[in-house]
């Protein structure tokens, strides 16, 4: 038994909230970044029957296209899910000592609240007024 090679895994599945609007930014090379943190909350009943939360939060790093993708879809309150690995960081304080943290390196973030825009119906630039390539544009600029 002291020989078996255990199977390596880690993978990370959690829906929270964002914290607060992501800030994308870019790396000296140029690659794109964000870093935010999500709220996962549990709702349960403790021994004395009185329905408490918890809440846990979780920093994530996105890069490259769904970087930017958070960026532009995400803001505060945002519900999401996000799939991904485990990382163990190294960030240095202002007196120099070094502080160790886990966050998630997000591998896909699917966005779950539903789309607020729609279609103007009715007013200049009627929809139903418009060809067919017209409406194809107006409908493919809304996803």
């Amino acid at each position: 038994m002291a020989n078996m090679r255990l199977p390596s895994l880690n993978k990370v599945l959690i829906v929270g909230n964002l914290v607060k609007d992501p800030e994308l930014r870019y790396t000296s090379a140029g690659v794109p970044m964000v870093n935010f943190r999500i709220a996962s909350n549990k709702k349960f009943k403790d021994n004395l029957g009185i329905y408490r939360e918890d809440v846990c939060y979780i920093r994530v790093v996105a890069w490259q296209a769904l970087a930017e993708s958070c960026s532009q879809f995400l803001k505060k309150g945002s519900a999401m899910l996000v799939e991904g690995e485990l990382k163990n960081r190294l960030k240095e304080n202002e007196d120099g000592t070094e502080r160790s943290f886990v966050e998630i390196g997000a591998l896909h973030v699917q966005f779950l609240d539903k789309k607020t825009d729609s279609v103007t119906l009715g007013e200049e630039g009627d929809f139903f007024n418009q060809s067919p390539g017209e409406k194809l544009t107006e409908l493919e600029s809304l996803w």
